[in-house]
C-alpha cells in the first residue's frame, strides 16, 4: 500500500468515486515546509485555477490535507490524473511520515 497527501481536488468523493471506484478514508494531516498556490490549466471550457504546493523549507509554512492509503495501481491512476502540471514528490509530514504528494513541476 502507498499513502498520498491531499490538499485540493483528490479529497472530492466525486473525483474519488471516478479515479478509484470508491471514496477513500482519509486521515487528517500537516505538510511542514510547502506553501499553497495556485496553477492555471487549461481546461475544456477555459482556464482553471487549482491548488499546488510549492516547498519553501520553511518549518512556519504549513498546509492541511487529509492522508490516505492507496494501492500501487491507485497511485498510478492519480499519476494519469494529475497530468503533465504537476509531479509526484516524497515529503515529510508533522508526524514523521513519508508519504507522496504532487507538487510544481520544476
Amino acid at each position: 500500500m502507498q499513502k498520498l497527501f491531499t490538499y485540493g481536488t483528490l479529497q472530492n468523493e466525486d473525483i474519488q468515486e471516478n479515479l478509484f471506484g470508491r471514496i477513500l478514508q482519509g486521515t487528517p494531516e500537516t505538510l511542514i515546509g510547502y506553501k499553497l498556490n495556485k496553477i492555471q490549466i487549461e481546461e475544456e471550457f477555459g482556464l482553471v485555477h487549482y491548488p499546488i504546493i510549492t516547498e519553501t523549507q520553511n518549518p512556519e509554512d504549513t498546509i492541511s490535507g487529509i492522508v490516505y492509503q492507496i494501492t500501487s495501481n491507485d497511485l498510478h491512476q492519480t499519476d494519469l490524473y494529475e497530468g503533465l502540471h504537476y509531479k509526484r514528490v516524497e515529503v515529510h509530514l508533522q508526524s514523521n511520515e513519508k508519504v507522496w504528494a504532487y507538487s510544481t513541476r520544476v
